[in-house]
């Protein structure tokens, strides 16, 4: 989603300031995606450029602009509706993109990344399932419930893959042979340990017959 078309969403409703356009954004997505007054207002310049809203009448008192949609912004709302949202334009998944760089990155400890990111996504959780629970059935209240159920869902769907990531580092690990410098650290470390003052000398090899070399 784009701020553009939320704000062009909100305006639909009626004309109305920034000030009072990101109070109600706030409102009907649950504060999950927090917005300046900055960005409300350098959204509407540009929706405004673009002839997809007006200023509707002169400033008020306290000098605040308010702005209505146009009917070339309606048909771009009504086009935003009928349209699915593009996977291409999601944004980057950047925990994905931080276990690819962990498994091939020296010295990572991948199961402990895993680990703090499941343990971070369930606290989130668990605070989700607190405002869930507190949360009218009422119509005022339906649209933020739905962003909660949305986010819910989420994070439950990462909690699996995060487990599933755990599964397969572990089973990579466990089929992954030796290193060399590995294999060459114990041989050195058994040949100190055979060699150590107090350590008992080897055998001699017996001669033919029963005799000593």
């Amino acid at each position: 989603m784009s701020i553009r078309h939320g704000l062009l969403a909100l305006l639909e409703r009626g004309p109305s300031h920034g000030y009072h356009l990101r109070a109600e954004f706030d409102a009907a997505t649950g504060a999950t995606w927090p917005l300046n007054v900055g960005q409300v207002y350098s959204t509407l310049d540009r929706l405004e450029r673009d002839g997809l809203v007006a200023q509707d009448g002169p400033p008020d008192a306290d000098g605040r602009i308010a702005y209505r949609i146009t009917d070339v912004g309606q048909a771009e709302l009504r086009g935003w509706f009928a349209s699915p949202v593009s996977a291409k334009g999601a944004p980057r998944d950047e925990l994905a993109i931080k276990l690819a760089l962990a498994v091939t990155t020296p010295g990572v400890d991948v199961l402990r990344v895993v680990q703090t990111q499941r343990t971070a996504t369930m606290t989130g959780l668990q605070e989700l399932t607190r405002l869930k629970a507190r949360a009218d059935d009422g119509p005022g209240d339906l649209a933020w419930s739905l962003v909660l159920d949305s986010l819910v869902f989420r994070s439950e769907a990462e909690i699996r893959w995060l487990d599933h990531c755990e599964a397969r580092v572990a089973r990579a690990a466990a089929r992954r042979p030796a290193t060399p410098t590995a294999t060459a650290t114990a041989t050195a470390t058994a040949t100190a340990s055979a060699t150590a003052p107090g350590a008992p000398a080897p055998a001699a090899d017996a001669a033919p017959g029963g005799g000593r070399r």
